[in-house]
């Protein structure tokens, strides 16, 4: 299997499978000399484990990332960085009954035929468990790029959605809540809705919204290296995602252009940001927001139609610890992805610059 690397000159490159006996990775290109927020690391791992709340799955891992190279005495040396979170709790007991037999909307199927071998232990390599060591790397560029501030939130859950915009939230209430959505009582709505689909053994979807404040200008590439192509292609990399749209995002095609313009200011900020912040592929200076669609979970708590490997009809029913909303945990992924490619485009731009 290829393409297990992320990134330009800030490379992460992964391994590991859900229930294989630990996950990890190696950092490529991170500068020497950066003092590392050990504590801050494994804040934002234990805002993605599982187990930390009722309406997320109940494994129980501890998610505790080990460093084995690339930082003496807690500072970065330039060389590899590498890592690894060990699985603690896995029940393969619990994936038993579809050894061959194809989830619906889960990989199961396209892995198998592309691979001829699959784990089918919670997807093996597919797992959305893979994404605790994007997390650990997202942690690190926080620190590097720690001028930039990063804050994504739940946004909507099914029919829920926040009525306010992203300026009017206060980003210190979002980890107030286990849903993670800043607004109080769209969170109190969204969380019994999480409660009632997982009561009735089924799932829901939603979606976060990020937004990157205090932006240098000038990051990203006018041609193939834009800066929000970039940002698509990390937030769809990520399980479960449907959907990605920056700035004015879907509406924006409903508009004209007299409305769409985002007109300057003396000081070259401008009155409105439906450019999200990035222009020609470029960031501006303003604040870049984006909003991304999470799917349901495929796995859900009751009869359905498949297939086997044979090709036969049968039926089946989702088993395990899983979560009836992806959402509350992916924010910190969300968050993850967007610092590791704002700061691979700072350190390209460094280099621009030389």
């Amino acid at each position: 299997m290829s393409f297990n690397t992320f990134g330009n000159l800030l490379k992460l490159t992964t391994y590991g499978e859900s229930h294989g006996t630990a996950i990890g990775g190696i950092i490529d290109g991170f500068p020497a000399g950066l003092k590392v927020d050990f504590e801050a690391i494994q804040n934002e791992l234990n805002r993605r484990k599982p187990g930390q709340s009722k309406i997320v799955t109940q494994r129980k891992e501890p998610d505790t990332v080990e460093f084995l190279s690339g930082i003496f005495e807690g500072i970065t040396t330039g060389a590899s960085i590498g890592f690894i979170i060990k699985n603690t709790n896995q029940k393969s007991k619990d994936y038993n009954h579809n050894t061959n037999i194809y989830r619906p909307s889960h990989a199961d199927y396209t892995y198998d035929k592309k691979y001829g071998i699959r784990d089918y232990r919670g997807g093996g390599r597919t797992s959305a468990r893979e994404t605790a060591n994007w997390v650990v790397a997202g942690a690190l560029a926080k620190q590097l790029i720690a001028h930039i501030q990063i804050n994504a939130f739940t946004s909507s859950v099914g029919n829920i959605f926040i009525d306010k915009p992203y300026q009017e939230l206060d980003f210190s209430k979002i980890e107030n809540n286990d849903v993670r959505c800043p607004d109080e009582i769209a969170a109190e709505k969204m969380i019994a809705k999480i409660k009632e689909i997982r009561k009735s053994g089924d799932t829901i979807g939603g979606t976060i919204t990020c937004v990157a404040q205090n932006m240098p200008i000038g990051l990203g590439e006018p041609i193939f290296k834009k800066l929000h192509t970039a940002l698509g292609k990390a937030m769809l990399s990520i399980n479960a995602v449907k959907g990605f749209e920056f700035g004015s995002g879907f509406c924006g095609a409903k508009m004209v252009g007299s409305e769409h313009n985002d007109i300057f200011n003396a000081d070259g900020s401008t009155q409105s940001n439906l450019s999200g912040g990035i222009q020609g592929g470029v960031s501006n200076g303003m604040d870049i927001y984006f909003r991304v669609a999470f799917k349901p979970v495929a796995t859900i708590m009751q009869n359905q139609t498949t297939i086997n490997s044979e090709g036969e009809l049968t039926e089946i029913q989702g088993k395990g610890r899983h979560d009836p909303c992806v959402v509350p945990r992916a924010v910190p992924i969300v968050e993850a992805m967007t610092a590791l490619v704002l700061a691979d485009f700072y350190l390209l731009d460094k280099t621009r610059k030389i």
